[in-house]
């Protein structure tokens, strides 16, 4: 019985979706330790997590995907190709009509969303979770791909995308606790609006598995799908938001950097 309960593709997406919330945890607990990161540090740990989102997007989500689809036979591309562009869409979807504020560096606000009277500190929660929900789609997609016996989906290769997102979550974590400290936040209030953001990824895991053990045809679009809403996180807010301050150089460094090591760890452990 434990044997069947540490191979479920659920269990697995919880316990990978609760290590990346610890980890984003972890980081916003960093705002006790550290003063106030400079805007250079902010692009660099920025950059550095689209560098791993981007590299997560390809080796364990799209190329997968590409996989799957090649195994289960008919047109090759288009479970793949469909997926990706209603993964990003929807995210493109959701950011236009859920409310939330776009801001890390200091100055910077863009209000998105629809019109509402909530607190600023409502839509600066909003819009850090808007982030992570992604990220735990993709961690319960890739278990329950691994789950499911799909040889081109191993556990490995969702302990690897886990790993990655969680690295990723703690100087991710530090950045967004010391965004709400900016924004008059008190240290524990920080903290805890801090990982509150990422307490939606065990959630969003344990969705994205129940979603594909359902059906083993729903793999390829289910996998690509989550890399098309990683990719648009990336492009829409990661990038934009890294090269603000004039740090550009340094972000590009840190983006080759996070791709690299995302890179490193699915083929070793992948």
């Amino acid at each position: 019985m434990t044997s069947t309960l540490a191979t479920s593709p659920l269990f697995l997406a919880f316990v990978a979706g609760m290590f990346t919330y610890l980890m984003t945890a972890l980081g916003a607990a960093g705002v006790y330790l550290h003063r106030d990161p400079t805007p250079r540090s902010m692009d660099i740990l920025l950059g550095f997590s689209a560098g791993v989102m981007l590299a997560a997007s390809f080796w364990s989500l799209l190329a997968p995907s590409a996989a799957i689809a090649k195994q289960q036979g008919g047109v090759v591309w288009v479970p793949t190709a469909i997926g990706f562009a209603v993964g990003g869409l929807s995210l493109w979807g959701l950011d236009k009509v859920l409310p939330h504020i776009h801001t890390v560096v200091p100055g910077g606000q863009i209000r998105e969303g629809i019109v509402t009277k909530w607190r600023r500190s409502t839509l600066l929660l909003l819009a850090i979770t808007l982030h992570h929900i992604p990220e735990g789609l993709a961690i319960g997609v890739a278990a329950g791909a691994a789950g499911a016996g799909v040889p081109e989906a191993s556990v490995g290769a969702a302990v690897a995308l886990g790993l990655g997102l969680g690295i990723q979550n703690l100087p991710e974590g530090l950045a967004v606790s010391t965004m709400f400290m900016r924004e008059g936040a008190s240290k524990n209030r920080a903290f805890g609006l801090g990982q509150l953001t990422g307490a939606v990824e065990p959630l969003a895991a344990v969705a994205g598995a129940a979603l594909v053990v359902t059906s083993t045809a729903l793999l390829p679009y289910a996998l690509a799908f989550a890399a098309g809403a990683m990719v648009y996180v990336v492009v829409e807010e990661l990038v934009p938001e890294c090269r603000r301050s004039g740090h550009a150089d340094a972000a590009v460094l840190a983006t080759i950097l996070g791709f690299t090591l995302m890179t490193v760890l699915d083929l070793v452990i992948g």
